[in-house]
């Protein structure tokens, strides 16, 4: 059995923690320690921004070097998210990312949801780039059940080996669009405890003296089943835990499952940094003990560290060029247009969801030959709001980042429920799948449970069992709804495939569905021009009462 480590967690957080000050005056003596680095999350925040506030790249390289300076081996590790999010890599598909990584001198990384934004191609191609490993134990063919990635490697530091090993949240089958996704299984529930048990046995027969697991799996309770926790609660072995999807800041030790003859079972360090490099994770290691911190990009000290001059270089020559692409003004709002996580998309009727609603119901209108009823988008596909000013391309790409194109479709009322009762399954707790609607009116009574029916196939969520027990449809169209009728719904190309929980949405798009081609922000971009005048006004300053929840 391998030697059982010590753990210490320094307090998240502190603005004058021990260890970022040490590094920053180089006063430390890390010889003979390996320190590791982690992030998670990152999602294109690849700038150093104290508005933030975020660390961006330069600043990450500049501490990798600072340890390296004062004698530590050094592993960077990332757990996922990095290729997607916000324009600065969203144009080049993720492709900028991966050079600014490998500038920065990153190890590994595991591959989040967000990274098949694009399709397992387009990630392949990404993973190609890389010069660092991706690493993806539970991501598999599903013709023949072989992996699309090295599920694990070994690094050897100080004389020591550590081994790393990656998982990915099965969650990402049905987050990113599922038409995309063709062909890709990732293991989940008792199969993913068993891929990971799989891969600390093999790590351990090679002698590794520290096993990491780099996982993009968080905590949330939508993933119950499938989160790091579990993962940890179900196997022995892992050493520490770099977590990554739920955007938690976290530095805990959490039990394993018991091994028998033990009194008390090993523990495991979880850590994870929250997201948009607004934290920088760093785990010393000394060949007994493991110390864990969250080293804030708001610490004092770390603005004395200005960044890697060939890497922030590097993301503002890229940055530079996209403001050029993007910065012409279109339009302006008069009102602040909410998308905001939680409360706001997430779990709530907002402003800017009924004007996102809006514009895709008009646009679906303008391109199909029979009238659209409603239209109908997931909450999670609004990244942030909208100040009140002008609005640029920069500002709808920021906004809307996904490239998702409007589809229409034509679905039963009755699958139109069930649709609206699995999107707002989580509430009043947010969900990304949350609706925001155009010519829709619903009630969802929170104080009735959300009983599960059956788990939706190659996805993680569950029909409702009762559709129509939490939520009352009003209208549809204006008129009073009908779950025998027949609507024509518009919504974007990611839930008409069957995206987060709209699964019911995808055989009848496989039926009766229709892509516009229309992308999303063009929609928007030419119902602000053509119908609001260029000026988004009153009409949206606040939420026009289509959603209650009671």
């Amino acid at each position: 059995m391998r030697k059982k480590l010590s753990i210490l967690l320094a307090i998240a957080l502190l603005v004058c923690s021990i260890a970022p000050v040490a590094l920053a005056d180089q006063k430390v003596d890390l010889s003979g320690k390996l320190v590791i680095l982690n992030t998670n999350d990152v999602h294109g925040y690849a700038i150093t921004d104290t508005s933030v506030p975020s660390m961006g790249y330069a600043q990450i390289a500049a501490y990798k070097k600072l340890a390296l300076s004062a004698g530590a081996e050094v592993l960077l590790l990332d757990a996922g998210d990095a290729t997607y999010g916000q324009p600065i890599i969203n144009l080049s598909k993720g492709l900028d990312a991966v050079k600014f990584m490998n500038a920065v001198g990153y190890d590994a990384m595991c591959p989040g949801n967000h990274e098949f934004d694009c399709g397992i191609d387009n990630l392949l191609q990404l993973a190609d780039a890389a010069e660092f490993k991706v690493l993806a134990a539970n991501i598999t063919r599903t013709a023949d059940g072989t992996t699309f990635f090295a599920p694990n490697t070994i690094f050897e530091k100080n004389g020591w080996k550590i081994g790393v090993f990656g998982l990915d949240t099965p969650e990402a089958l049905t987050k990113a669009n599922p038409a995309l996704m063709k062909g890709v299984s990732i293991a989940m529930n008792e199969e993913l405890y068993a891929c990971a048990q799989a891969q600390v046995d093999e790590l351990a027969n090679a002698g590794c003296d520290l096993i990491i697991c780099i996982g993009h799996l968080g905590i949330d309770d939508e993933s119950t089943g499938n989160r790091s926790l579990d993962v940890i609660a179900n196997t022995n072995g892992i050493d520490l835990f770099i977590d990554g999807h739920s955007h938690s800041e976290i530095v805990q030790t959490v039990d394993q499952k018991a091994v028998e003859g033990q009194e008390t079972p090993d523990t495991t360090l979880l850590i994870s940094t929250g997201c948009y490099s607004q934290n920088l994770g760093e785990i010393v290691f000394d060949g007994e003990t493991l110390t864990a911190t969250l080293i804030p990009a708001s610490n004092a000290v770390v603005p004395t560290i200005f960044g890697d001059e060939e890497v922030s270089a590097m993301v503002a020559a890229v940055n530079d060029e996209i403001n050029a692409q993007l910065s012409g003004v279109f339009a302006k709002t008069e009102v602040m247009l909410d998308g905001n996580r939680d409360p706001g998309v997430r779990t709530q009727e907002t402003n800017l969801g009924d004007f996102a609603a809006d514009a895709i119901l008009w646009a679906a209108n303008n391109a199909y030959s029979q009238p659209v009823a409603a239209a109908i988008t997931n909450g999670g596909g609004i990244r942030a709001s909208i100040d009140v000013g002008d609005i640029s391309m920069m500002d709808m790409k920021t906004v809307f980042p996904f490239g998702n194109t409007i589809a229409v479709l034509t679905v039963k009322g009755s699958e139109l429920l069930e649709a609206v009762e699995a999107a707002t399954s989580a509430a009043p707790t947010a969900l990304g799948a949350f609706p925001q609607v155009s010519g829709i009116e619903f009630t969802v009574d929170t104080s009735v449970e959300y009983v599960k029916g059956e788990q939706y196939p190659n996805t993680t969520y569950y029909a409702p069992a009762n559709p129509g027990s939490r939520v009352t449809i009003a209208t549809v169209g204006g008129e009073a709804f009908d779950p025998e009728k027949d609507y024509v719904i518009a919504t974007n190309n990611f839930t008409a495939a069957g995206g987060d929980t709209y699964y019911c949405f995808g055989y009848a798009y496989s039926q009766t569905g229709y892509d516009t081609t229309i992308p999303l922000e063009d929609a928007l971009v030419n119902y602000t021009a053509e119908v609001l005048g260029g000026v988004i006004g009153e009409t949206y300053a606040a939420p026009a009462g289509r959603i209650t929840i009671k």
